[in-house]
């Protein structure tokens, strides 16, 4: 029932109390931190394609310039060029803003592409700790399965190798 920019504002109403001009200020600040044109605020987010739906939830999440993100699956149900705009967000977040986002994916082009350090759970313990290169370099099957999903005979016939 709220437009996006109603939604962005909502912390910012309820945990300061800034002027309505200030936070209207704020959230169209926010919503182009989140990579989106300030008029995507008054629609409402049914509007908006799944994309649009992630960036207006990071917009929202960033409101009170947070020193940490929690992101879940942020990719999932995105198309890859999509998907991959996604990455770039998040990377921004991390470099431009100074935020440190834990993200939990699944998706390998958001691990090589975003992440600096990648923690690996597996078999009830943690795998692996490291930068994903390392990481990508353990012995180990469970990993090595993992990372050569992204080499397998489908994906190569995909992109011409």
């Amino acid at each position: 029932s709220l437009t996006v920019a109603q939604n962005v504002a909502v912390p910012l109403r309820e945990h300061t109390r800034l002027a309505p001009a200030t936070i209207d200020a704020l959230v169209a600040l926010r919503l182009l931190q989140a990579g989106l044109p300030v008029d995507v605020g008054t629609k409402m987010p049914s509007e908006l394609s799944g994309g649009m739906r992630k960036r207006a939830a990071v917009a929202r999440a960033i409101a009170l310039e947070p020193e940490l993100l929690f992101l879940d699956e942020p990719t999932s149900g995105l198309d890859p060029i999509t998907a991959r705009g996604f990455d770039r967000l998040v990377r921004s977040l991390v470099d431009d803003l100074g935020i440190t986002v834990l993200l939990a994916t699944h998706d390998l082009d958001t691990l090589q592409g975003v992440v600096d350090r990648l923690i690996v759970l597996a078999r009830g313990s943690v795998l692996a700790d490291g930068a994903v290169r390392e990481v990508m370099a353990i012995d180990d099957d469970w990993i090595r399965a993992y990372f050569a999903i992204r080499a397998s005979p489908v994906e190569d016939s995909i992109h011409g190798s």
